[in-house]
């Protein structure tokens, strides 16, 4: 989907979303976000941030207990927003099948305790921290009551209009005909509906063993599912107030640590100068599953992709969504 100032310039759904009982994908089909839903805690804490409910410079132990001295101590929100925390966590355990939301939400909540500070709170990391993700939506749940899937779906999908988002369970991805199954290939090159086959894991070296279909709701501070429209409806509501305030949408994208020639780290999204105008954008990948979205704010551009599939080439796609709207492809060596 591309969108301009909210208005649906060109829209298009391939394939299927559940090919056993034949559904076709279409512009209502809701598809899992992955790590294209990390901004969404992040949005959390700006808006908690900009109730005066909590400051950027917290650390961790000013509202959540349980972890290390020196990670409740030095690692502030700002840290673990920008992607600076310098923990790091547990093997992931890409096997484990869960079976309640409770089950999730205390495996995660454990994880993130086990945090250990392995660098300096505040440099850029290459590694992965989980804690990036976990810790912040626990704080978003100490601070407001709510449980991390109820303050997202309560104060950013329904605020936004997203009325077919939410953080669903893998019962309802198995049965709600609305929402697309993750096609995942295998070594030999067939593919499975990765929901049906929870045994199968995937051959990709980066993703080593890993289905999506495992854990029964997205982690907290992760995940959630969403259409392409929605997607639109989100970004939308973030330009107009709805979400966040304009000062604080600034906090949100500025860029806060250089990352290439013309391209920068901000809380949680990547940004960039891509011929001649900002651009911001988060993208997600599993098994079986490809999501993007990404903004031209000063030409009031929205490009929305969700794939189900592993031969979605999410990258190529997006080279043609950029030069869509900006008529430059993003190869060309004039992108900056």
């Amino acid at each position: 989907m591309l969108s301009q100032n909210g208005r649906t310039m060109l829209s298009r759904a391939y394939g299927m979303a559940d090919e056993e009982r034949g559904i076709r994908n279409s512009a209502k089909t809701r598809f899992t976000l992955t790590s294209a839903g990390k901004p969404f805690h992040t949005i959390a804490v700006l808006q908690l941030a900009q109730q005066g409910k909590l400051r950027l410079d917290d650390p961790v132990g000013k509202h959540l207990t349980g972890f290390p001295a020196d990670v409740a101590e030095r690692v502030t929100i700002h840290h673990l927003l920008s992607g600076a925390s310098g923990t790091d966590a547990p093997p992931e355990e890409v096997e484990r099948i869960t079976y309640s939301r409770a089950e999730v939400h205390d495996f995660y909540a454990q994880r993130a305790r086990q945090a250990r500070l392995t660098g300096t709170p505040g440099l850029p990391s290459e590694t992965h921290q989980e804690a990036n993700t976990t810790i912040p939506a626990l704080i978003v749940e100490a601070v407001s009551g709510l449980s991390y899937w109820d303050y997202v779906e309560k104060f950013i999908f329904r605020r936004a209009g997203m009325t077919d988002s939410g953080f669903f369970t893998r019962t309802q991805w198995l049965n709600d005909r609305t929402i697309a199954h993750p096609y995942m290939q295998l070594a030999d090159g067939s593919y499975v509906d990765a929901l049906r086959n929870l045994d199968e894991g995937s051959p990709l070296d980066h993703i080593a063993g890993k289905n999506p279909g495992r854990i029964f709701i997205d982690a907290p501070g992760d995940g959630g599912f969403a259409t392409a429209p929605d997607l639109v409806r989100f970004v939308r509501a973030l330009h107009d107030g709805t979400l966040l305030s304009r000062q604080w949408l600034d906090v949100l994208i500025a860029p806060k640590a250089p990352t290439g020639p013309a391209s920068f780290g901000a809380y949680g999204i990547g940004v960039e100068i891509f011929a001649g105008q900002w651009t911001y954008q988060r993208a997600g990948g599993n098994p079986g599953v490809g999501a993007n979205w990404t903004v031209f704010p000063e030409t009031g551009w929205t490009g929305a992709i969700l794939i189900n599939r592993d031969a979605g080439d999410l990258i190529g796609m997006l080279a043609k969504e950029t030069e869509a709207i900006t008529g430059v492809a993003p190869d060309s060596g004039t992108g900056g």
